[in-house]
C-alpha cells in the first residue's frame, strides 16, 4: 500500500500526480474502519482526503502553516505526517487527539475545536511573518458551516484590510458543481492564477489607476462579470481574488491551482467543492449522522451503541410536549439540530423551529428579541459552544430579565472530543450573572419537570445536563411543577452530608451506601438549584452532620461548591468542608467513565476521599 510509505509529507512529495488517486482511494477505507471501531467525525473526515492531500504535496508544511477550521477534518492530516502507526489510537486514552494538538505534531498549528477562528489566526500569522521575515506560506481551511459564524466575517474583513498575504480554502460540501460549470471554471482558473496572466493583470490595474474614468469602467465589468458567472464578488469586494470553484475530488486540479495561488500576492480565497462522506455510501447518504459518530458497523453503518434512552431524547421529546402545550414556544439551535435532539421538533414544527447556524451570539440575542415579542424560547446549545456567547447571556437577556430557557446539553465530561469540548465550566460562567435561575437534573425524569416549570417560571433559565444515557427511572407523562429554589433531601446520615448536582447525585447514592457498610452515616442531598440554593435545607442538613461534602462535574473554582461555601457564610456556619469537582486544569481526551475514576469523580474516588477524610478527622 503507498499509504505504508508516506511518513511525512517528504515522502509524499516523491509520488506521482496519479499516485495520489491511488493514495487517497487507500486513506477512505483506512480512515472508515478505524472511526467504525473508535467512534469519531467521518463524514467530514472523507470529504477532505483529495484536499488534505494536495495541500500537503504542493506547500512545504510544516514550514508552510495549514490551520484547520474545528479541526474535525484533520484525519488525513495526521496519516500523512507520522500518526499512521498510531492511528488507531484516535480519541482513546492517552492517544491521538481528534482535533489539532500542537503537543501531539508539529503539523498542528493550533489547539482547535470551535468554529470560525482558522481566518483570525491566519491573519495573525501572517502578519507575523511580515514583522519576523519569515517566508511560510499560511493557509486556512474554513467549511462553509465555519464561515457561518460571525467571527470568520470579522476575520475576512480585516485581512482584506490588511492586505496580508494569505491562502483562504473554502471547504463547501453543500453546493455540487454540474460537468459544465465545474469543467469551464477549471479552465477559467487555469487561466487566471497562471503566472503570465497574473502579472497581465496586475500591470494593467497600476496603469490604469492613472486614468481613473477607465480603470472604474474596467472595475465595474469585472465585478458585473463575477457576480454573474460566480460567487466570488462578496470576497472580492472584501479584499480577496477569489478563485473558484474548484473541485475538491480532482487532486490534478487542486494542485494545480494551489501551486498558481502560492505564487500570488495579497489576500487569496480558494473555492473547493467537496462532498461530505465521500467514498461510504452510508455517510454519503446521511452525512448529519456521520458527522460525529459512535462504533458502527462497517458492512450496515448501523450504530453499536445500545440505543438506550439518553438526557437530549428526554429534551427532544419532552419540549414537543411542552410546543403542544403553549403555542408561544420556539426553538433555536446552532448547526446542531440533530445533536440537540431538536429533530424531531423542526420536523412537527418547522415554522418555530430555527437554527441560526455556527453564530451563538446571534443566536442568543435572537432568542431574547423573541422573548421580548411575546414568544417563548428555548435554547438548545452544548456547554462549551455556549461559552461563545456568554457577553449576550448577560447583557440581552439577563439584563432585560427576559425568559429564554437554555437548554445546556454535553455539560461537564463530554469525553472523546477532549479539552475543547468538556462541558466544565458552566455552572461557574452562569452562576453569577443577576436574574439567572440554574438547574441540574438528577434524572431523566427531573429534566422533563425542569423543562416545564423553567417554562412556568417566567425568567431567565439554564438547565444544564450531561451527554449520554439518561439514568432509567420512570419518566411521568404528566408535568409537575418544581417549587423554585428548593433541594431535595434522599438519605439521612449524621457523620457527613454529600450535597451533590446533576448526575453526581446517583454517584453519591452509590458512594452513600458503600460508606454505610464502613460504618460512616452518609446524608444525600440534590442539590438540583444551583442558582438560587435552597439555604433553609442546607442550613438543617449543617446543624445535623459533622462536615460537608459537594459534588460536581463543573470546575470547583466558582462553582456549585463554591456556591455552597459562600451560602454556609452567609449563614454564618462554620464546619468542615471540602468541594469536588473538576480541578484547575485542561482534561484531555478519554472514555467518560475513566476520565471520571481519573479525577475521583466517581463512586471510588468519593467513598475514597470520605473515608480518608472522616478517618483522618
Amino acid at each position: 500500500m503507498l499509504l505504508e510509505t508516506i511518513n511525512s509529507p517528504a515522502d509524499l512529495k516523491k509520488l506521482h500526480l496519479s499516485q495520489l488517486i491511488e493514495l487517497a482511494a487507500e486513506i477512505r477505507p483506512f480512515i472508515t474502519k478505524v472511526i467504525s471501531g473508535t467512534g469519531g467525525h467521518l463524514a467530514s473526515n472523507l470529504g477532505t482526503v483529495e484536499l488534505t492531500i494536495a495541500l500537503h504535496y504542493v506547500f512545504d508544511t510544516p514550514h508552510d502553516k495549514i490551520v484547520w477550521d474545528v479541526g474535525h477534518q484533520c484525519y488525513t492530516c495526521k496519516l500523512l505526517t507520522g500518526r499512521r502507526d498510531s492511528f488507531y489510537t484516535i480519541r482513546q486514552d492517552g492517544g491521538l487527539s481528534g482535533f489539532p494538538c500542537k503537543a501531539e505534531s508539529p503539523y498542528d498549528i493550533f489547539d482547535t475545536g470551535h468554529a470560525s477562528n482558522s481566518i483570525s489566526v491566519a491573519t495573525g500569522l501572517a502578519e507575523s511573518k511580515i514583522k519576523t521575515g519569515s517566508t511560510s506560506k499560511i493557509i486556512a481551511v474554513i467549511g462553509d458551516g465555519s464561515l457561518t459564524g460571525g467571527m470568520a466575517f470579522e476575520a475576512l474583513n480585516h485581512a482584506g484590510h490588511l492586505r496580508s498575504d494569505l491562502i483562504v480554502v473554502l471547504n463547501d460540501n453543500e453546493m455540487s458543481i454540474s460537468k459544465n460549470v465545474g469543467g469551464l471554471s477549471t479552465h477559467l482558473n487555469r487561466i487566471m492564477t497562471g503566472e503570465f496572466m497574473s502579472n497581465i493583470r496586475e500591470e494593467l490595474k497600476a496603469r490604469m489607476k492613472n486614468m481613473p474614468t477607465i480603470y472604474k469602467t474596467a472595475r465595474y465589468l469585472e465585478e458585473t462579470v463575477k457576480g454573474i458567472f460566480g460567487p466570488g464578488i462578496f470576497f472580492e469586494e472584501l479584499g480577496f481574488t477569489y478563485v473558484g470553484p474548484v473541485d475538491g475530488h480532482n487532486i490534478e486540479s487542486l494542485c494545480e491551482t494551489f501551486r498558481n495561488v502560492s505564487r500570488l500576492k495579497g489576500p487569496l480565497l480558494v473555492h473547493v467543492i467537496t462532498r461530505k462522506g465521500k467514498g461510504y455510501a452510508y455517510a454519503e447518504d446521511d452525512p448529519e449522522r456521520f458527522h460525529g459518530i459512535s462504533t458502527f458497523e462497517l458492512t450496515t453503518g448501523n450504530c453499536l451503541s445500545k440505543g438506550k434512552k439518553t438526557y437530549t431524547d428526554v429534551f427532544g421529546d419532552t419540549i414537543i410536549d411542552l410546543a403542544r402545550m403553549d403555542e408561544r414556544i420556539v426553538a433555536i439551535t446552532a448547526a446542531m439540530g440533530l445533536g440537540t435532539g431538536l429533530d424531531k421538533f423542526s420536523d412537527m414544527f418547522p415554522d418555530r423551529f430555527y437554527d441560526i447556524g455556527i453564530a451563538e451570539q446571534h443566536g442568543v440575542t435572537f432568542s431574547a428579541a423573541l422573548a421580548l415579542g411575546g414568544l417563548k424560547p428555548f435554547v438548545a446549545i452544548y456547554s462549551t459552544f455556549l461559552q461563545r456567547a456568554y457577553d449576550q447571556v448577560i447583557l440581552d437577556v439577563c439584563l432585560q430579565n427576559l425568559p429564554v430557557v437554555f437548554a445546556v446539553d454535553r455539560s461537564g465530561i463530554v469525553g472523546q472530543d477532549g479539552p475543547t469540548h468538556h462541558g466544565v465550566y458552566d455552572l461557574s460562567y452562569f452562576r453569577h450573572i443577576p436574574n439567572m435561575t440554574v438547574m441540574a437534573p438528577r434524572d431523566g425524569n427531573e429534566l422533563r419537570q425542569m423543562l416545564y416549570s423553567a417554562h412556568c417560571y417566567n425568567r431567565p433559565c439554564a438547565i444544564r445536563y450531561p451527554r449520554g444515557e439518561a439514568l432509567g427511572v420512570p419518566v411521568d407523562c404528566d408535568f409537575k411543577m418544581i417549587e423554585y429554589g428548593t433541594w431535595e433531601q434522599l438519605k439521612e446520615g449524621e457523620d457527613i452530608a454529600i450535597i451533590a448536582c446533576g448526575n453526581m447525585v446517583a454517584v453519591a447514592m452509590e458512594a452513600a451506601s458503600v460508606l454505610d457498610e464502613r460504618g460512616i452515616r452518609a446524608a444525600v442531598v440534590n442539590g438540583r438549584f444551583i442558582k438560587p440554593m435552597d439555604e433553609k435545607l442546607l442550613a438543617d442538613v449543617a446543624a445535623r452532620s459533622r462536615r460537608i461534602i459537594t459534588l460536581e462535574e463543573n470546575v470547583v473554582i466558582g462553582g456549585f461548591g463554591s456556591g455552597v461555601s459562600e451560602a454556609l457564610c452567609r449563614l454564618q456556619i462554620y464546619m468542615p468542608f471540602k468541594s469536588l469537582g473538576t480541578p484547575d486544569t485542561f482534561i484531555a481526551h478519554g472514555k467518560q467513565d475513566r476520565l471520571r475514576q481519573s479525577l475521583g469523580l466517581d463512586r471510588d474516588g468519593i467513598v475514597r476521599t470520605i473515608t480518608d477524610w472522616v478517618k483522618n478527622a
